[in-house]
Order: structure tokens, then sequence, then C-alpha cells
């Protein structure tokens, strides 16, 4: 599926942003420059720019323009940022040569998968442990686990995110190069289906000052049932 050019704009923007081609304080061209270099409507402009907005990284300053933030932020938007692969995520915050790495292996299900998929202790699941770097600095690195029936999250109608500063797995700590005793940014996920079925579990750490804030944007459907029995 093709992107949406105000999406295509949003990004290239970010990227620059997040580089350091545009510094902070630096104002972004009009909106009818910005139109007329990406030949779209000002309409296309207003969304790219709204979405920047969103994500922190500019702010508009009224009858003056938009500007570049002092700090950006990490913007997970529903539901596509959610699914993305880490080389589009961390390819659009840079203009660097991102490298992702993948191991893939089964291992005896601890008392918390086992646990969380409902499976007996011991029982095999699928663990998937990604490393990303940024022109060969750690940037991002992850531990999931699925049954090994499962192959992808298609039949999960519900992403759990929960965000959180903790001292991170050994494994991690290593690939951050993090000092004994740093924290780091963590995001656990959970896939789940409409059943209550967790059908794939993440935890995913970032250096504690890549990012100065997560900010998390649902979109919200009025006629779905989101009760949730306990």
């Amino acid at each position: 599926m093709a992107e949406p050019a105000y999406v295509s704009i949003a990004g290239e923007y970010a990227r620059r942003i997040r580089t350091g081609d545009l510094p902070p304080g630096m104002q972004l061209p009009s909106y009818a420059e910005i139109a007329a270099r990406n030949n779209v409507s000002d309409i296309v402009v207003r969304k790219a720019l709204e979405l920047l907005q969103s994500q922190g990284l500019v702010r508009s300053v009224r009858r003056r323009g938009v500007f570049v933030s002092d700090r950006p932020n990490l913007v997970r938007i529903s539901p596509e940022r959610q699914m993305e692969d880490p080389e589009v995520t961390f390819g659009n915050e840079s203009d660097s040569d991102i490298q992702i790495s993948r191991t893939t292996t089964r291992v005896p299900a601890t008392e918390e998968l086992a646990e969380v998929f409902s499976l007996a202790v011991g029982q095999e699941v699928t663990h998937i442990f990604t490393r990303a770097s940024d022109d060969g600095r750690p940037i991002s690195v992850s531990d999931t686990f699925q049954p090994i029936d499962i192959t992808d999250t298609s039949s999960a109608t519900v992403l759990e995110e929960t965000v959180s500063d903790r001292l991170p797995a050994p494994s991690h700590a290593a690939w951050l190069r993090t000092t004994a005793g740093d924290l780091v940014k963590t995001v656990r996920q959970r896939f789940v289906t409409t059943e209550g079925r967790v059908i794939m579990m993440s935890d995913v750490s970032y250096p504690r000052d890549r990012y100065d804030a997560f900010v998390f944007r649902m979109a919200l459907n009025p006629t779905a049932d989101t009760s949730v029995e306990a």
C-alpha cells in the first residue's frame, strides 16, 4: 500500500529534525512553499505538520509559523505505527545506516511466559531477539515471545503497551552498552485476540536519553466494545 503523501512529507521532515539537519528553533518553510515543493495541496501540508506536531517534533507559533521543537519524542500512532518493522520505524528517524539483526530460536516457557500464553511450564515457545543500531550505535533491543503455532499478529485485535524506566535485562544492557545501575526506557507489548488470548509479548528497550517522552495516539471507534473483564 502506497504511503499517504502527508506521511511521506512528515517522514522527510522528521528525519531531517532527528538528524540535526533542521536544528531546534529553526523555522520550517511556509505551507505554500512546502505544498509547491511536493506538488500537493495545503490540506496535505496541514496534515503533515499536524502529524509532526503530534510527535512533538515541531511547535506552531501563532502569526509567526512552525518551528522545530527542542527535543523529539517517540510517538506510536495506532494502528499503523505498532505494526511497523524496526527498519521502517528507525528509517523514518534517521538518514544514517540502520542495521537490524534478528535471532530466532525455540526456548522452554518460563513460569511467566507459561502464564501469559496459557501453556505448561517448559513447553516450547518461539523467541526472537532483535537488535537495532544507527550507523553502528545501538539504539534498540527486544525480546519477543509467541506460541510456536503463531507466526504473526494478524489475529490480534488489541495491543497493550506499558512504558517504564527500569533496569535492563543483562542481554539488553550488553547491547545498549549501559553502565551498571543505569535505567533504560522499556515498552512491554502484548498482542491479544478478541477471545482474550495473548499471541505475542515483547519487551523493547531503548537508551533512556533517546526520547524525551513516549506518546501513544489511539484511533477510537465509538461502536467498538472496549470492555475488559478482569
